[in-house]
This record gives structure tokens, C-alpha cells and sequence, in this order.
């Protein structure tokens, strides 16, 4: 994948130039919807071509059922964003645990969880590393509402990824949130769709909600003050970050065009957080030593 350098001239300005503007947008607001077309200019500057891009069309196609939700399925990874050195780099595997005192009320919060690693067609595919480094520059020197027992004296960052597909049939209503009005215990939420199948034009509707909003209540139930903005992924990346302490979020179920079939929705999650400090509920389960059976690493630049 391309490394962009000063000496590349045009195209070196022309995309942090954009890099600024989402940053600028995401800064004033809390959250920044970055549209398929902006996404994919920026991967184009990477060097991304289409192969690559072709297979996060069809890269959840091999996803094993969820630990806890029956209608999920799901893959997870972590990654170490070692600013200092300039690179990103596959963590070990870690179990996973979101707790009710980081706004995420459901019936497994505080649950250790443990998912099916990522597959390598994901993390050594050039388009997804390309959206960690893309997420990576709008987030650095980027001002956050800090949250506790995490290392703030760090530029480094850890991300957890998700690679979900959300499923509904006449039998089980697929939600994409079931937890509700939400955050997701980290310091930004990035959101980026791959695809669906029979689904409806309100299913999966993202409602970005000011923090005076309960969480874990439904958004029939939220109040209409605190809501800041309501926005949908539509097309093949389509990308939403979050400031994750600042705002919450929720989001709409997963509907069925044709009821005879199944609906689906395809996403990659990318959590992003500061390593943990002696007292967080994901202390003893925040490794950042190297995968030592699926290494991937590459330049955050």
C-alpha cells in the first residue's frame, strides 16, 4: 500500500487537505458522516485498487455466529496504533468486555466475551488498513472528554474491530443496537458499511444523541431535544465516526423488503480507545503485543 510523502506534492496536499475537513467537521459537532464517494477518493490516494475494495464486498460471507446474539454474526481484532514509530499492527487475541458504567446496558454487559478473530482476507486488505490509517489521521490532535482509567499521556491508540453481519427473518428481528441509546466505552466509534441485502430504506438508521439522553432506553422513547442528528450508510462505505464520550448513539432494526427472504447488513466497527490503566473493567485484556500466528503490520501514514 502506498506510503503518501511530502515529496509527492499535489497529491500529498489534496489529501490532508480532506483529511482536515472531516477532522474540522468532526471537531465542531461531535460526529462526521463521511460519504461513500469521499471515502473511496481517499483510499484512491492511498493506492487502493479496485481488487481490494472488491473484497470487503464479500468478506462477511464467511462470518460464524456471534457469542451472544442469535441474530449476528461476527469476526473481531485488535490493533495497535504505535504513532511514535509510525505504524498499525495486529495485537493478540483478547477477550472482549463492555460494562453498564461505560453506557452500554444489555443483557451482556460486563460479560468477557470472546469472538472469532479476524480473517486475513480483511486485515491484510489494503482498503481496510487504508480506513484504520484514515481514522487514525482524523483522530490524532483531535480534543476529546477524556474517560476514566485510560492513558491519556500516550499518542498511541488501540483499536478493536468488528466485522458484523446483521441478519432478519420472519422469525428474528435483527438489531444493530439491541443495547439502545448507547455508547461504546472508547474514545471514537467508527462505523463503515460493506453491504446489505432485502433491507428497507428505515432499517439501520443511525440517530446521533446528545449525552442528557438516558441510555439503554428505545428511541420511541427518546426525547426529541437531545437528538443531534439522524443519518443512514447507504452505499459500500459509507463511514460514521463518533465521539464516543461526548455523544451517544442508537439505531433502527434491521427490516425485511421481501418477507420470504432473509435481510441482511454488513459492517466494520472500528473502536478506538486509549490503552487502560489499573482500575478499567478491560485492564487484564489489553495486550498490545503482536499476533503471533496472523502478524500484519503497515505505516499509519
Amino acid at each position: 500500500m502506498k506510503v503518501l510523502k511530502k515529496e509527492d506534492n499535489l497529491n500529498y496536499s489534496i489529501f490532508f487537505e480532506k483529511i482536515a475537513d472531516i477532522q474540522k467537521d468532526y471537531i465542531r459537532d461531535g460526529f462526521a458522516f463521511i460519504s461513500s464517494t469521499k471515502v473511496l477518493e481517499l483510499l484512491t490516494y492511498l493506492g487502493v485498487n479496485d481488487n481490494e475494495l472488491d473484497v470487503l464486498k464479500i468478506v462477511s460471507n464467511d462470518l460464524p455466529p456471534d457469542p451472544t446474539l442469535r441474530f449476528r454474526e461476527s469476526r473481531n481484532g485488535r490493533f495497535f496504533h504505535n504513532n511514535t514509530q509510525g505504524f498499525i499492527y495486529r495485537t493478540e487475541f483478547q477477550p472482549f468486555v463492555l460494562s453498564s458504567a461505560e453506557d452500554f446496558i444489555r443483557h451482556d454487559s460486563g460479560q468477557l466475551r470472546k469472538f472469532t478473530g479476524l480473517s486475513e482476507n480483511l486485515t491484510k486488505n489494503t482498503a481496510f488498513q487504508g480506513l484504520l490509517r484514515i481514522k487514525n489521521l482524523i483522530i490524532n490532535n483531535t480534543s476529546i472528554q477524556p474517560r476514566p482509567n485510560l492513558n491519556y499521556k500516550t499518542s498511541d491508540w488501540v483499536t478493536t474491530v468488528f466485522n458484523l453481519r446483521t441478519l432478519t427473518s420472519r422469525e428474528l428481528l435483527g438489531e444493530p443496537a439491541l443495547e439502545g441509546v448507547h455508547s461504546d466505552g472508547v474514545d471514537h466509534t467508527m462505523t463503515t458499511i460493506l453491504g446489505y441485502k432485502n433491507m428497507t430504506d428505515d432499517s439501520a438508521i443511525t440517530h446521533i444523541h446528545s449525552n442528557e439522553e438516558k441510555s439503554g432506553i428505545r428511541f420511541s422513547q427518546t426525547k426529541k431535544e437531545y437528538l443531534l442528528a439522524s443519518m443512514r450508510h447507504k452505499d459500500f462505505l459509507d463511514t460514521v465516526l463518533i465521539k464516543d464520550n461526548e455523544r451517544k448513539h442508537s439505531l433502527s432494526p434491521v427490516y425485511q423488503k421481501n418477507e420470504d427472504k432473509l435481510a441482511n447488513r454488513d459492517m466494520l466497527i472500528f473502536f478506538t480507545r486509549k490503552q487502560c490503566v489499573e482500575g478499567h473493567v478491560s485492564f487484564n485484556y489489553d495486550s498490545n503485543e503482536p499476533h503471533p500466528d496472523y502478524p500484519v503490520k503497515f505505516d499509519v501514514r
